[in-house]
């Protein structure tokens, strides 16, 4: 459990009483206590009077009751962690040429000195005016924000958008991605909008896994002026229980909470991260700056409900403006495709960063456009599609084998 170097687990200390532990140490601890007991009642077998055998074969039982679930719980999370933690890159196949947009190719320097790959796109006549800093989803990339590029570039905004670490045409990670890197890559993406020259006030636009980075980035920088989230999941715990849904894992849900619960904390382990820290509520909530909140009714990825949820936690202060939009009908991606959809997000935009156009004009320009989804389609999420589903399934998670599918997948904006 231990590495070379490694800090204690959970700070236990000896003389340290009370000291915390985290979920998988005290998994651990489970499941060490279950085999002394059982070593215990081997080498003391021939010396005990029976009454007190039977004492500690009871004790062994409770023990053994107690210890399968936790290994079979502990098991099921790495197991996880390493199939659905690091997404598949897939680089992007068109530019903003392809579109008949100008840019500019640039890196972004993240904090951690990483260079991700960027495209600025600036406004007609590149005059000095808001901009958007657009965030994608899951296994996705830059390319697949270029319809949202396009709506927001006729309504007289500059974009810039980004491809997240693991994502597009970055190399793969080895440790598992979660909202937390997206919230800082978002972070990064965000300060360089903010120093090119041409941009004078600056929002942000996030789709799915991108929208909880893009709250997070927004309630860490006060000069975020607006947040455009659009399809955003719930909080950690509830997003690694719909992924157990989406790979149709039979999980009854008794026990699929509290294995959503422990699966999580042990996700987020590798990078330092806790749950509440890139909970999407609780950066929304801290974000004092205007949100607009957009779901597809017909969403099949992260339930409508969400919509709600977020919705109540950013209205924990009652002076902001929380706008919602539900697309009928609109799916988990490609909302874009909807004249609602492209028209609310030229009049926000436009109301809460400014520009030469007023919020009617910039929504009739951007609801004109004729956005549609790129020609080859969506990827779908690998950890989900390659997975039979149903006992297939939750037996080769539990038992470590590869599913026999590793189709590519993704989450377009």
């Amino acid at each position: 459990m231990m590495g070379a170097g490694e800090a204690t687990p959970g700070r236990l200390h000896r003389g340290q009483a009370g000291a915390a532990l985290d979920p998988e140490d005290v998994v651990w601890i489970a499941l060490r206590h279950g085999v002394s007991v059982r070593r215990a009642l081997d080498s003391t077998a021939a010396l005990v009077s029976p009454p007190h055998m039977g004492r500690l074969r009871r004790t062994g039982l409770i023990a053994a009751l107690v210890g399968a679930p936790l290994a079979l719980a502990w098991r099921f999370a790495h197991v996880y962690r390493d199939r659905a933690g690091t997404p598949q890159p897939h680089p992007p196949g068109y530019t903003p040429a392809d579109f008949g947009l100008a840019f500019d190719d640039l890196m972004v320097r993240t904090a951690d000195g990483l260079d991700l790959p960027a495209w600025f796109v600036p406004a007609e006549g590149g005059r000095p005016g808001p901009g958007v800093l657009l965030i994608h989803g899951w296994e996705s990339a830059r390319d697949r924000t270029l319809p949202n590029v396009q709506v927001l570039h006729a309504a007289g905004f500059h974009c810039l958008t980004i491809d997240i670490r693991g994502h597009g045409a970055n190399q793969r990670e080895i440790m598992p991605i979660s909202a937390g890197e997206f919230g800082s890559d978002a972070a990064s993406g965000f300060d360089a909008l903010l120093a090119r020259p041409e941009v004078t006030v600056g929002g942000i636009l996030g789709h799915s896994m991108g929208s909880i980075g893009g709250l997070l980035a927004a309630a860490s920088d006060s000069r975020v002026a607006a947040v455009v989230a659009t399809s955003t999941p719930g909080d950690p715990d509830r997003l690694t229980r719909e992924t157990f849904r989406l790979a149709r894992l039979p999980i009854p849900g008794p026990v699929a909470w509290p294995l959503a619960w422990l699966t999580t904390r042990i996700y987020l382990r590798p990078r330092g991260h806790r749950a509440e820290g890139i909970a999407s509520s609780r950066a929304i909530a801290r974000y004092r700056g205007p949100v607009l909140l957009v779901h597809g009714s017909a969403d099949r990825v992260v339930p409508l409900a969400e919509l709600d949820r977020l919705a109540m936690a950013a209205r924990s202060n009652p002076a902001r403006v929380v706008d919602r939009l539900v697309i009928e009908g609109g799916q988990h991606s490609w909302l874009y495709e909807h004249a609602a959809y492209r028209a609310a997000l030229g009049r926000f935009f436009a109301k809460h960063l400014g520009g030469t156009l007023d919020p009617w004009e910039a929504a009739a320009r951007a609801a004109a456009v004729e956005a549609v989804r790129l020609p080859d389609g969506e990827h779908r999420f690998g950890a989900v599609s390659a997975e039979p589903g149903g006992l297939r399934s939750l037996a080769g998670i539990v038992t470590g084998s590869a599913p026999a599918d590793q189709r590519p997948a993704g989450d377009e904006a």
